[in-house]
């Protein structure tokens, strides 16, 4: 996925704290690093502790992925392992110049790599109970999360989130009050209910978002955000960490949170309407990724962590 230098900047790797491309020469988009670099004071974190792991799988840990710097001067994230794994899947979409086609293969090529429609090569024993779980796919779990965020397939959605950023999930059906409480323990039985007995249904949620950041890059190139809206009732039903000094707000988000690019939308969700900055590498999906995946208000899934954003009347 590296046709152009767009997209090379996608391979890059971290090296200790400084952001390295592929060519070996630091990464222009390395600012939003430098705050932590060992030469100069290291700042607080802005993204609390309780609200992120030690540990994930990608190229950055949650402490800056996850913070307002990063909102401002994002650099590409990757996920452990999926460009080099799926290597040949790039090459064959750099290819093709049409995105509806290149949407077409890329479905393909996930029925073919995950058995989606031969479950039974997939270890699938015929005649059993779980052909039901083991359909429970990306495009199933996305549809799933428009249909209700706080369901099983949003608990899956969000614990994805969780196990491959960093970022703590801090709302499902209601505030989750940390990993110690009994709502964080029954959002992780609902997540695991949801994973069990599917077919790497994980690893494919790595691959659409992998391939969700190269349509984005291809399509859109030198754009670092994107503008989107959410309709809200009050800011308060949002972990409000602070204020910004043009009257904005500092907010920590969920580990995933659906917006639109469309403002008219907005208003149909709530009286209050709040405007952020995406860092483009932090959509998930969105609605026109895929044909037919997602149908409405052209939905964005965004992963969370701390937003500038700004409220206003609709």
């Amino acid at each position: 996925m590296d046709n152009n230098r767009d997209h090379q900047s996608e391979m890059s790797t971290t090296q200790g704290s400084r952001h390295v491309s592929n060519g070996g020469e630091a990464h222009p988009a390395a600012d939003c690093l430098s705050a932590f670099d060992s030469g100069r004071e290291t700042p607080a974190p802005t993204l609390p502790g309780a609200a992120r792991l030690s540990i994930n799988r990608c190229n950055l840990p949650a402490v800056i992925l996850g913070s307002l710097t990063f909102q401002r001067h994002p650099v590409p994230l990757a996920i452990d392992g999926v460009r080099d794994f799926h290597a040949d899947l790039c090459r064959r979409l750099d290819q093709v110049p049409d995105h509806r086609v290149r949407a077409e293969r890329f479905v393909d090529y996930m029925t073919v790599r995950f058995c989606l429609e031969e479950l039974e090569e997939a270890g699938l024993t015929p005649g059993g109970r779980k052909k039901s779980r083991a359909n429970a796919n990306y495009l199933r779990l996305v549809r799933g999360w428009s249909f209700d965020s706080d369901g099983r397939e949003g608990a899956v959605l969000k614990h994805w989130a969780e196990t491959r950023f960093g970022l703590l999930t801090r709302h499902h059906g209601g505030p989750l009050y940390g990993r110690g409480s009994e709502a964080y323990q029954d959002y992780l039985t609902e997540a695991a209910r949801g994973i069990y007995a599917t077919n790497a249904v994980e690893s494919q949620l790595d691959l659409l978002y992998t391939y969700c950041q190269y349509e984005l890059a291809r399509q859109n190139p030198g754009v670092t955000h994107l503008t989107l809206h959410r309709g809200i009732n009050h800011i308060g039903d949002h972990e409000v960490l602070g204020r910004e000094p043009d009257g904005g707000y500092l907010v920590l988000l969920n580990n995933l949170n659906s917006f639109t690019s469309v403002r008219e939308r907005a208003d149909e969700f709530g009286d209050y309407l709040l405007t952020v900055e995406v860092p483009r590498p932090k959509v998930f999906f969105y609605n026109r990724l895929l044909p037919g995946m997602l149908k409405g208000e052209d939905e964005y899934v965004v992963i969370g962590g701390v937003y500038a954003v700004r409220i206003s009347t609709l």
